[in-house]
């Protein structure tokens, strides 16, 4: 096809091409660049194209660079006679191709052709000048050479003057033009990953008014010219994929990559409608583990999720619910994750041991094309919007603690690192699985002491459940049953009530369509647990210190997000009191795992602080004790005289003692002689 014909036909096409209703789309669009929006670009769709002219349509995927340039000057030609603009340019931007790839289909058939990608991005590079048109000017006798560079080879420079023949050319700046530049790196999906495949990525290359749509994490459809360049470390004849990027769009983030047809929607319409809904759906998560099953509810209210909202003033209140599970070796915890990590619409599964900070958060790496810092995303970024399950919590190191203790309750990722400070989405849910830190769980001590993880970050769990594995000769009977039946193939054994597909959609048309919003039951029910939860606390001695507290504003949020999920899990846009009770119980049934005091009383400083307000107040006054005592004698407080003060005081014998022995080996006092004690 000849050049002249392809910009008649693109002419002819943006100035007459119209929808249905009569509407000139293309003329309407670059009507609005010229007073409505200023940018620097317009969308083509292809397929209009097509429509209109199928030559020219299929002339641009096979040879786009010809064909684009084509484009820009009939667009150059159309503004200047129909609209007198004369200095403006404006690209075309074409999308809607009929096919998308995947990054990993990409091939040598598709060099130098117009293909579409959808991916993933993980990395983006800082925006960049790149010179267009480079102008040299010879020093000797002042002639100038003009070449036209390209963003993914080497630059072009006139060996020597044409004029004089004198090697003393420099880059004249001024009359030079630059434009814009980023990278990004795109890969595949997770969720487009069969098991076990590395996911591939291609670097691609962002001109002009293009930089800075996209940030790491951000899923994306990206129409583009695939090029090729040398490896400039390989001596052989060998390639580097690149794709000179035309136009980009974002996939929207919710869970939408299901497709769901007319006949899912009245499935799901018809399961909404069981009685026995709930129920159904909890048996479906992990049927092959036996019981367990409020842990199985509490993870399926998570992954349907409260409703995120944002206030007027800006303020975002997240609707994610996150879950701890703790308990023995050997109780099927990495098994529930892993079920649900394939169930989730968007769901990535890591291991905390095996992750750095910059595996599970972002990471600051030089970027291979233009040597300059760039930002990674990791596991919480990725899985915006989606679940991030993370086995092996509590052996992670503290650095990367620290930095998912910002994921759990702002739901963003700052990074200060290389010089670049940024903060990333991380709308995420997180299900998590710890094992206690002395091999099995000990009914007898608070469930801070016995985990690796500081009590800042339990107290972000809106659910922890402890899943013990205690002798029981009905319990095991049915287990060993349960295990024997499943490792013969009885196929009811481990079917599930609701079908694995359809449960996936159901999951994924809720989080879509579903907003619930409290209705007034609902609202007085939580409030009464509330005040009626807070008024314990005031029942305790009033000589006591500080007062043990059942419940605080942190479990009215997580109660209120839990009934919400509970809604959504009926497919209700309203909360009932039902939904409410039934948040509550799970509520108080993972608060009695986890929150209960020496003396049978619901206190969650246990979680919050790491002791409970009692031991708070003991040892508050053990030390005081010390000081009082500890200038009667040179040595310190002796030991005998702290303990007959403890036991007046109202502690047994014994426990003082072990008090002692705990605030000795926690610092807060020291011994200058055996049997005397100082405040440290």
């Amino acid at each position: 096809m000849e050049k002249e014909e392809m910009i008649h036909g693109f002419i002819e096409f943006l100035r007459s091409y119209a929808d249905s209703k009569g509407n000139k789309i293309y003329v309407n669009k670059i009507k609005d660049l010229l007073t409505v929006t200023p940018k620097k670009s317009i969308a083509i769709d292809w397929s209009h194209l097509n429509a209109f002219n199928p030559p020219l349509a299929q002339e641009l995927m096979d040879n786009p660079e010809e064909v684009i340039l084509a484009a820009k000057d009939a667009l150059r030609i159309i503004l200047s006679e129909d609209f007198d603009e004369e200095e403006l340019k404006i690209n075309p931007r074409f999308y809607n191709l009929p096919h998308t790839l995947l990054v990993k289909e990409l091939g040598a058939e598709h060099i130098n052709r117009l293909i579409q990608v959808e991916g993933i991005i993980t990395r983006v590079s800082e925006v960049k000048p790149f010179v267009q048109k480079s102008v040299f000017v010879c020093k000797d006798c002042g002639n100038e050479m003009t070449r036209l560079q390209r963003p993914y080879s080497q630059m072009v420079k006139p060996p020597r003057c044409e004029n004089c023949g004198s090697r003393n050319l420099e880059l004249d700046v001024e009359k030079s033009s630059f434009m814009n530049l980023q990278t990004f790196r795109l890969q595949d999906r997770p969720e487009s990953l069969k098991g076990g495949q590395m996911p591939r990525f291609v670097d691609a290359i962002l001109l002009d008014d293009l930089v800075d749509v996209a940030l790491p994490g951000d899923r994306v459809i990206a129409t583009g010219v695939l090029r090729i360049i040398m490896e400039s470390r390989e001596k052989r004849p060998i390639f580097k994929k690149i794709l000179e990027v035309n136009h980009i769009e974002q996939i929207s983030k919710d869970v939408e990559e299901l497709e769901i047809s007319p006949e899912d929607e009245q499935k799901i319409r018809e399961l909404a409608k069981r009685p026995d809904v709930i129920d159904a759906i909890v048996g479906s998560i992990a049927p092959a583990i036996w019981g367990h099953k409020e842990v199985k509810k509490g993870i399926a209210l998570a992954l349907f999720g409260g409703v995120h909202r944002q206030l007027p003033d800006g303020t975002k209140l997240r609707g994610e619910s996150h879950v701890l599970l703790v308990g023995d070796p050997g109780v099927a915890k990495s098994q529930i994750l892993r079920y649900v990590a394939n169930l989730a619409p968007r769901a990535i599964y890591t291991s905390g041991k095996s992750s750095s900070a910059a595996g599970l958060t972002a990471a600051a790496v030089r970027d291979e094309l233009t040597g300059s810092w760039v930002l990674e995303a990791g596991v919480l970024v990725l899985a915006d919007m989606g679940v991030a399950l993370i086995d092996e919590f509590d052996k992670m190191s503290d650095r990367d603690r620290s930095a998912i203790h910002e994921a759990l309750e702002q739901q963003s990722i700052s990074i200060s690192k290389a010089g670049i400070t940024a903060t990333l989405n991380s709308r995420t849910t997180v299900i998590a699985a710890a094992n206690p830190k002395y091999g099995r769980f000990n009914r007898a001590k608070p469930l801070p002491e016995q985990l690796d993880l500081p009590p800042t970050l339990l107290s972000r769990f809106d659910l922890i459940f402890v899943l013990l594995d205690e002798p029981d000769e009905n319990i095991d009977s049915d287990i060993a049953t349960h295990i024997l039946k499943v490792r013969r193939g009885e196929a009811e054994a481990v079917a599930p009530k609701v079908p694995y597909d359809l449960l996936k959609k159901y999951i994924a048309y809720a989080r879509k369509n579903i907003h619930p919003v409290l209705s007034k039951e609902a609202m007085d029910e939580i409030k009464r647990y509330y005040i009626r939860m807070r008024k314990r606390a005031k029942v305790g001695n009033s000589e006591e210190g500080v007062k043990p507290m059942p419940i605080t504003a942190r479990q009215l949020e997580a109660l209120i997000r839990l009934s919400e999920a509970h809604a959504r899990m009926r497919l209700s846009d309203v909360v009932t009191r039902e939904d409410a009770k039934e948040a509550i119980a799970i509520m108080e049934y993972a608060l009695k795992q986890v929150a209960m005091d020496e003396e049978g009383m619901l206190d969650i400083s246990i979680l919050e602080v790491g002791k409970s307000s009692k031991q708070i107040n003991k040892i508050e006054r053990m030390v005081s004790i010390i000081k009082r005592l500890e200038n009667k004698n040179e040595w310190g407080a002796p030991i005998d005289d702290i303990i007959s003060e403890a036991v007046e005081s109202g502690m047994k014998k014994d426990e003082a003692r072990k008090l002692i022995e705990r605030l000795f080996n926690e610092g807060q006092i020291y011994s200058p002689r055996d049997g005397y004690y100082r405040v440290a």
